[in-house]
């Protein structure tokens, strides 16, 4: 693999040489404008400005850190455009003759008297070869409806085509028929393990703190491995270099503060130095501890709460070199002491948290290279503690249960981008991921008992990745996109050394429509072992061995791209995206029939239980059809999504060996987003979605069983005859295929309004929200339930079973107060 990037990078420099070569008299020589796009009035650098020659298509896109590279013919003057959605376009004319370094800062779009946005909608869809991918202003998720106004990046992804809802309010992710533990979600440069606060019903990404969301469900560039199913890529703000500035909020159930500033006089130039702070908690615990206590007299208490931190701190070393340092830190703990018996006393425990680190070094090569080396920390922890004490004839007994699982990361990552010409541009880069996992821990102690101890072992293991990839532009036609990403994975028992090719492509029927194909083989090394079907924090996280082979999936898609950049101002920013993709999963596991992640035997016994054991493997298929229309800009903006989709799996062990559809398959899934600026200081937002119905397994019959060899009598009511014997009774549930009912169909409607006022110094918005606002009763989760015995029973004198739905989220009002200054 080492030397395969050594000859990729040989090859790319000697091309690079080949273009700085001297050419023949009467060919003008090639020049290079490089430089970095920020935000006026924060410095904050600016993700896929598009930069090009004014009324050509001859440009590029500045990456994550905002710097951007152009190579052309000298020539005496040129004009640039610099634009991207939500900014105002800005057009230079420079001269030409020598390379050099422009940089520039953008002003963000503001709202005119007459409400008309000035902001241009230059980005085309049509013109780029990646498919299959999704950018979320951050402004537009701020305005989009939220449970209890808690705005989460994952529920607005939620409502994009191709992935679909977990159950009610959750804010899981189910992408083009992967599970959850197939999107890697990436806060710079860091993996988030357990993305979910509350049990699921909010993520813990704080919007103010985050600069850029996207989604990624195929086509994958070769930079991005080891997840099947998407890649959510999240950057957080830089800090703003000119000023102290400031936003949060207070709404029902938690409150949230973001700081950002200049640490030092200097606004840009080398010493240049910002930071960013954010915090957020919820207070359900100080709410809910007054009505427990009253309700129990005081003698049981009981809480939730949940809080996150990002920080982040940037400075620039010099012209060409800049160091940033960033990490998320954040705990949920739910507790509860029960005192209400005099002889016995329990406590209870149960908390999960992310922890992540990033400190990354820019480092500017030439006008054509740029670098970035990273090294990277992630650490995700689930535990259990419970604690008895029980007093009986002066005699106490105490028990003691310590349960902890997780997963922690130290990584190493470098990326080069090159720009050798407008033709193309270049990334390769390699890195590697030292995994140690914790399936499982637990610790014992009776006092009735010796100190006991049963502890699985950890698993330390090696994940690597080396890629290369290119983005081409032969001809005014055709956008290609291809790599190689070469993974690896080093375990005690066993080595995998895979590769992963990728293609995309696009072909440009017109300047404003363009048809294209993607294939992307992708392997998967680390796997979540889930039996609750809703994503609780107990999902455990388990690595690939000699017994569990790696995931593995190959997709293809093909669709279309259209941009509206005719027809008058509400088209203006109008595209439209047409996909059809078909995926191929091998090797995905589940839990066995009845089998769980936790360690049943006999804690005191010297046996230990591999978690091997309670899995199987098996493998699944996706396919479907999207459409996406989508406006990013203008005084109404928003999208409309459907997905028309059909996901099986298949394991030798589940299901009698028979295909079955997984849980979050959906038939059907639709989504209608609307923002309208009725002024500056009024805006409306709505969301309604609706979605089939889940799979569920669920009981056929249930039914008395006797013991055997009892004597037996006759039972007859309206020419019914029974005949039931004696002896001890025992219910028996009889169950039909896996997930063969299908639940009743998802839909609800959400509404928002929000008052913008600024003042002289600082900004407020107060927004009044309704979650499920015709209060629809969407199921939540089934159970079997016997009515009592009645006249109005056929067999009044027996029990009549029924099946019962129960929802959770009536309709949902809520107020919240925001701030800015």
């Amino acid at each position: 693999m080492k030397h395969f990037l050594l000859v990729a990078l040989l090859s790319w420099l000697k091309l690079h040489a080949a273009y700085s070569q001297p050419k023949p008299l009467g060919t003008a020589l090639p020049i290079t404008i490089s430089g970095y796009v920020r935000e006026a009035g924060s410095q904050e650098a600016l993700i896929g400005v598009n930069v090009y020659r004014t009324g050509t298509s001859v440009g590029t896109t500045t990456n994550t850190y905002g710097f951007y590279s152009l190579t052309l013919p000298a020539q005496d003057s040129l004009q640039l455009t610099y634009s991207i959605v939500g900014y105002e376009s800005q057009q230079l004319t420079i001269a030409a003759q020598k390379s050099g370094s422009i940089n520039v800062a953008l002003m963000a779009g503001k709202l005119l008297n007459e409400v008309v946005v000035r902001s241009r909608a230059d980005e085309k869809v049509s013109d780029s070869p990646q498919m299959s991918q999704i950018d979320l202003p951050i402004s537009q998720i701020k305005k989009i409806p939220a449970l209890l106004g808690e705005k989460d990046v994952l529920k607005v992804l939620q409502l994009m085509p191709g992935v679909q809802k977990g159950s009610e309010g959750q804010s899981g992710l189910y992408v083009r028929g992967g599970g959850p533990d197939q999107n890697l979600i990436v806060l710079d440069d860091a993996v988030v393990y357990n993305a979910s606060h509350l049990f699921g019903f909010f993520s813990v990404f704080n919007g103010d703190a985050l600069k850029s969301v996207e989604l990624t469900k195929g086509g994958f560039p070769a930079r991005f491995g080891g997840r099947l199913s998407s890649v959510i890529d999240l950057n957080m703000k830089d800090g703003n270099k000119e000023k102290l500035h400031g936003e949060g909020g207070i709404g029902l159930i938690a409150s949230r503060l973001t700081l950002e500033g200049p640490l030092t006089k200097k606004k840009s130039g080398p010493g240049a130095t910002s930071f960013l702070l954010s915090g957020r908690r919820t207070y359900l615990d100080v709410l809910a501890a007054p009505l427990i206590a009253a309700e129990t007299d005081g003698k049981t208490s009981a809480g939730y709460y949940f809080y996150d931190l990002n920080a982040k701190v940037n400075t620039e070393l010099g012209p060409k070199d800049k160091l940033y340092l960033s990490g998320y830190f954040g705990r949920d703990r739910f507790f509860a002491d029960d005192n209400s018996s005099e002889t016995q006393t329990t406590k209870v425990g149960i908390g999960w948290g992310n922890a992540t680190g990033t400190l990354r070094w820019n480092h500017l090569f030439s006008d054509k290279v740029f670098g970035n080396a990273s090294l990277i920390f992630s650490n995700y922890d689930f535990s259990i503690s419970a604690d008895n004490k029980d007093t009986f004839n002066d005699r106490t007994t105490e028990f003691n249960l310590r349960y902890t699982s997780g997963i922690r990361d130290f990584g190493i990552k470098y990326d080069l981008d090159i720009y050798p010409n407008p033709q193309h541009s270049l990334k390769v880069g390699v890195q590697a991921t030292a995994h140690r996992f914790t399936p499982s821990a637990v610790v014992l102690k009776n006092t009735e008992l010796n100190e006991s101890r049963l502890e699985v072992d950890k698993i330390d293991v090696l994940e690597s990745g080396i890629y290369a990839e290119d983005t081409w532009k032969p001809n005014v036609h055709w956008r290609v996109n291809g790599g190689l990403r070469f993974s690896t994975f080093l375990h005690d028992a066993v080595t995998y050394v895979r590769p992963e090719p990728r293609l995309a492509a696009a072909y440009m029927i017109k300047p404003d429509l363009s048809v294209k194909a993607s294939y992307a083989l992708m392997n998967q090394y680390v796997h979540l072992l889930s039996n609750t079907g809703i994503g609780l924090p107990t999902d455990l996280w388990v690595p690939t061995t000699d017994r569990v082979r790696p995931q593995q999936s190959q997709q293809v898609a093909l669709g279309m791209a259209k941009d509206f950049t005719n027809g008058g101002s509400f088209t203006n920013g109008l595209t439209l995206t047409v996909e059809g993709y078909y995926k191929r999963m091998d090797n995905i596991i589940n839990y066995k029939e009845g089998a769980s992640f936790l360690l049943i035997e006999d804690p005191t016994s010297a046996q230990r239980v591999r978690w091997e054991d309670n899995v199987t493997s098996g493998r699944g298929w996706s396919y479907g059809a999207e459409v996406l229309l989508q406006k990013k800009v203008g005084r109404f903006s928003g999208w409309v999504g459907y997905t028309l989709s059909w996901t099986q799996w298949q394991f030798a062990e589940l299901n009698g060996g028979k295909p079955f559809f997984p849980r979050y398959d959906r038939r059907h899934d639709a989504s209608v987003v609307g923002i309208y600026e009725v002024s500056p200081r009024i805006s409306l937002s709505g969301t309604w979605v609706y979605g089939t119905g889940q799979a569920l397994t669920l009981p056929q019959a249930t039914y008395v069983a006797y013991s055997p060899g009892s004597p037996a009598y006759s039972y007859g009511q309206n020419g019914v005859q029974m005949l039931l014997p004696y002896g001890n009774a025992q219910t028996a549930t009889e169950y039909g295929e896996k997930n063969s009912f299908r639940a009743e169909p998802y839909h609800r409607f959400d509404v928002a309004v929000q008052f913008h006022k600024k003042m002289k110094r600082h900004e407020r918005t107060w927004e009044f929200s309704a979650y499920n606002a015709y209060n629809r009763r969407n199921p939540f989760f089934y159970q079997l339930a016997t009515l009592p015995q009645s006249s109005t029973n056929p067999q009044p004198d027996l029990p009549r079973t029924i099946l019962k739905r129960y929802s959770v989220f009536p309709i949902v009002p809520s107020v919240s107060y925001n701030f800015k200054f």
